[in-house]
């Protein structure tokens, strides 16, 4: 539905659209402009930072973007997992292939510069999250700022994130303990359109799934499952890294979905968008399927990312602004 030619054009007429969000979805304790006066530059030096960074490694988009996410599933959106430390969230194996770090630092040094101790980090990663959907041609969007960095970080509050193998049962536990419904799930799931992932995370679909047929998991396409396995061979580079949607890894777009559709999903999680009905008419309305009511995928987008980016916001005492990301004050 969502041509690539277009889809610049079509950004500009949905602007207006997609950075005007419910007030219900905002915290108290954020909102749109919340530096306006106390750092007015601070938007854009996060921006220009991101952009410098992207513009010598595209992929830093996928990576920020996921970081993000990562956050707000633990602790809520505090910047906890900036922190380092024997135990902290960054040690997690989810969070093991996480980048972007540098971008945050470089930016949270110039603020710092600019407007010392009012801009929080948790703010600069979410920031900086909808800076690189913006870079990958994907709308644009008002993002609340004001919140505050916790002070608790643990490696052991990692599994609130969805894994690759989880069921979509799951998935929707793990969204809806956020207060996220399960079009915010599809939606924020499509952000895989721009992500990659290791090999490790996947290739046991390819090779002894099932004891029939080809021994792959049967909802992957027959006809991509040489390529994935050309990509991923058995006893190969488990730490690869291969794009989550084929064919357009570089454009964030609804790509992903018709993937989906085609048995061209890389993560079992992924592919079960399509499989399970609770989730498969959301993925329809993305494509725009003859007798549902379409969804823009950036526009829904940009409102789901709002509405997790209040997730867990903290507020004084059990928060600060850091004077650097990876370590509390």
């Amino acid at each position: 539905m969502y041509q690539k030619s277009s889809i610049s054009i079509m950004f500009l007429t949905l602007l207006a659209l997609a950075t005007t969000f419910p007030s219900s979805v905002q915290s108290q304790s954020t909102r749109v402009g919340f530096y306006s006066s106390s750092c007015p530059r601070a938007e854009s030096i996060v921006t220009e930072t991101v952009q410098k960074h992207f513009k010598s490694s595209p992929s830093i988009a996928a990576g920020l973007l996921r970081m993000h996410f990562h956050d707000c599933f633990v602790q809520g959106c505090d910047a906890s997992v900036l922190l380092n430390g024997a135990n902290t969230e960054k040690t997690a194996v989810p969070n093991l292939g996480l980048r972007g770090w540098e971008v945050i630092d470089d930016a949270k040094t110039q603020l710092e510069a600019a407007c010392p101790g009012v801009v929080s980090c948790a703010d600069i990663l979410a920031l900086a999250a909808r800076d690189s959907v913006v870079l990958t041609k994907g709308i644009n969007w008002n993002v609340p700022t004001g919140r505050l960095d916790g002070r608790v970080s643990l490696a052991s509050e990692a599994s609130n994130l969805p894994g690759p193998r989880d069921s979509i049962d799951v998935q929707k536990t793990k969204f809806q303990t956020f207060g996220l419904n399960t079009q915010d799930l599809v939606t924020l799931v499509g952000g895989h359109t721009i992500g990659t992932s290791a090999c490790q995370f996947f290739r046991y679909r390819l090779y002894n799934f099932t004891t029939t047929g080809n021994g792959a998991d049967p909802t992957i396409n027959p006809s991509f499952l040489p390529q994935l396995r050309t990509l991923c061979p058995q006893g190969g580079d488990a730490a690869k890294r291969v794009d989550l949607d084929t064919g357009s890894a570089t454009l964030f777009d609804a790509t992903f979905f018709k993937n989906l559709k085609n048995g061209r999903g890389i993560l079992e999680s992924d592919q079960k968008l399509w499989t399970d009905d609770s989730t498969k008419s959301f993925v329809q309305r993305f494509l725009g399927v003859r007798g549902l009511q379409a969804l823009n995928f950036n526009v829904e987008f940009g409102r789901s990312m709002v509405k997790m980016s209040t997730i867990g916001v903290k507020s004084a005492p059990n928060g600060e602004i850091r004077r650097i990301c990876s370590a509390i004050n």
